[in-house]
């Protein structure tokens, strides 16, 4: 229990604030998912500028 009271001590304001505006980071939580799976899909990235020219393309 120690544990869980201390992560809610650590994240109150972020955890009050889905109360006070309704705002979650779902969205960013979405992109993050299309990113690993895009990384899956390649099994890894070895040039970055392409990895990042291909997301831009996929998800802009």
């Amino acid at each position: 229990f120690n544990t869980i009271a201390r992560s809610i001590q650590n994240h109150y304001t972020t955890i009050l604030n889905y109360f006070d505006n309704r705002s979650t980071n779902a969205a960013a939580e979405s992109f993050d998912a299309k990113i690993k799976a895009f990384r899956a899909q390649f099994r890894g990235v070895k040039c970055v500028k392409f990895f990042l020219y291909r997301l831009t393309q996929l998800y802009a």
